[in-house]
């Protein structure tokens, strides 16, 4: 299931760094023959046709910086104002700086635009009803400084709505860092594919309503991207029940969950591991979780955490009937939470290792490797603690530290969010793009964990069925929120018994 143009699954829409963007566009410049400012003209129109569809009547700014960015901006203040639209065109650069391209596209735009100088405190932007940011382009990396950063400040400080050309200035396309100053953008307009940067927060929350214009750019470049964002084909390229499926045929799953502070837990992983389609699930809980879970999923082989020989008794049981073990959600300091982690852990079984699991391995993430499959499902503040880092650190560079995890441990690592990433030891990494507010109560984590550990019984390979789990998990949360008419007061019991439902809503399954 892998285009061949492509290191990605084809259940994943490619995701361009900065450079292999210029691979695409060099490639359809130099190889198929299609001129550069053609390209541009195409860029320009559509970020013109997004921002006079976005921005209010009046006065439109365009604030051009060097480059190619500020070359799409000539092109799309020209077109507004073809379009009757009252435009100011700024620049950062003198005139005669700009080359290539944009000096072509400067040499179109008709009247000459405005300097924007250097210590400007917002004048030129005064009278401005709505603002078109294309000051950096996807190259730039980190803070803006100089004249540039005075024209973020100015945009900013001046209260209208900003549409941002190819991403807002001051976010890195690559990584979803913003290292300083940075617009906040009410659209962006990029050009071909979007970037990691576009979806992984903090970046992400600079966004806006994201736009991606085709610009003409043929199939067949050649680039072999590693990031991807997740579609519903993931959830399509599970296996599904048939006529003559058995309970045992659809996943066997063994949770070990729900230490006595939080018995719920437990039965929330339970229920996600039923919902995401396992046949057959035992939990192995505290006393205080037995008489919970069986209320709640009467379906599931239920039973205490064994008093004595624990590690031979979860080896008995994890070798006759468990296609996948979720391991962590719930169990706290419970007495028997580390010998629980380790017997898991030390099975030939794919396991799910999550929340209170991962305590035992902090700062030490290359204890975690094994040789059979495993799925860490840790927030930004279990990743810090596994990574001896801050939950602010981890919040400053997601996509950076979920790769690193996932190399260091050797396991394919979902680092939960509204951005959630999953990342594969070699590199390749899956964004999910489906926001999803009605996921932020509590419990939410321990539903995907027992999906998770679904997916995984149902034999597939753990990236796929972790990325599958997540998006899921996601559709969900939109089919409570929806049904409900509200995000709020939605709870995690909710997010479980929807899941079925939700794989429905993904499409049908794979033939």
């Amino acid at each position: 299931m892998t285009d061949p143009t492509t290191a990605l699954p084809t259940w994943l829409a490619p995701l361009l760094l900065p450079e292999e963007l210029r691979a695409s566009d060099a490639y359809a410049i130099e190889d198929r023959g299609i001129a550069g400012i053609e390209l541009m003209e195409r860029a320009g129109a559509a970020l013109a046709r997004v921002a006079a569809a976005v921005l209010p009547t009046g006065r439109i700014a365009v604030v051009c910086g060097p480059g190619n960015n500020g070359g799409d901006g000539f092109i799309a203040g020209r077109v507004l104002r073809e379009l009757g639209r009252d435009v100011v065109v700024l620049t950062t650069r003198p005139v005669d700086a700009y080359r290539g391209d944009a000096a072509i596209a400067l040499e179109r735009l008709g009247p000459a635009p405005v300097p924007f100088a250097s210590g400007d405190d917002g004048k030129a932007l005064r009278g401005a009803a709505g603002v078109i940011d294309a000051l950096l382009g996807t190259g730039v990396t980190g803070a803006p400084h100089g004249v540039e950063l005075d024209a973020v400040r100015a945009m900013e400080a001046s209260g209208v709505p900003v549409v941002a050309c190819d991403l807002p200035s001051g976010i890195d396309a690559a990584t979803g860092a913003v290292a300083g100053e940075a617009i906040r953008a009410v659209a962006t307009v990029t050009f071909h594919r979007p970037s990691p940067g576009h979806l992984v927060h903090p970046a992400k929350d600079h966004v806006g309503a994201l736009h991606v214009a085709d610009i003409g750019i043929p199939a067949g470049t050649p680039v072999t991207p590693s990031i991807g964002a997740l579609t519903d084909r993931a959830v399509r390229a599970l296996p599904t029940r048939s006529a003559d499926s058995h309970k045992y045929a659809a996943g066997a799953v063994v949770v070990l969950a729900g230490g006595a502070k939080y018995p719920g837990a437990g039965v929330l992983a339970v229920r996600g591991a039923q919902r995401g389609g396992a046949g057959y699930v035992t939990a192995v809980v505290s006393e205080a979780a037995v008489g919970l879970v069986r209320g709640a999923a009467p379906e599931a082989i239920v039973q205490p955490f064994p008093d004595r020989d624990l590690e031979s008794a979860l080896a008995d049981l994890l070798g006759r009937r468990a296609d996948g073990v979720v391991v962590g959600p719930g169990l706290g300091d419970d007495e028997h939470a580390e010998a629980l982690v380790h017997a898991a852990l030390g099975s030939d079984r794919p396991v799910v290792l999550d929340a209170d699991g991962l305590a035992p391995f902090a700062g030490d993430p290359e204890r975690l490797r094994r040789d059979a499959p495993l799925v860490l499902t840790p927030h930004a503040g279990e990743l810090g603690r596994l990574l001896d880092r801050t939950s602010s650190e981890i919040g400053a560079g997601r996509l950076d530290a979920a790769r690193e995890a996932s190399r260091r441990s050797g396991a394919v690592v979902v680092l939960k969010g509204d951005d959630t990433i999953i990342a594969t030891p070699d590199g390749v990494v899956a964004i999910n793009d489906l926001s999803a507010p009605a996921l932020a109560t509590a419990g939410t984590g321990d539903v995907l964990a027992g999906a998770t550990g679904a997916a995984l019984a149902s034999g597939v390979d753990p990236f796929l069925a972790a990325c599958a789990a997540v998006r899921l998990h996601a559709r969900a949360g939109h089919l409570a929120a929806r049904r409900a008419g509200t995000a709020d007061g939605i709870v995690a019991w909710d997010i479980a018994e929807l899941l079925p439902a939700a794989r429905a809503a993904s499409g049908p399954a794979r033939g």
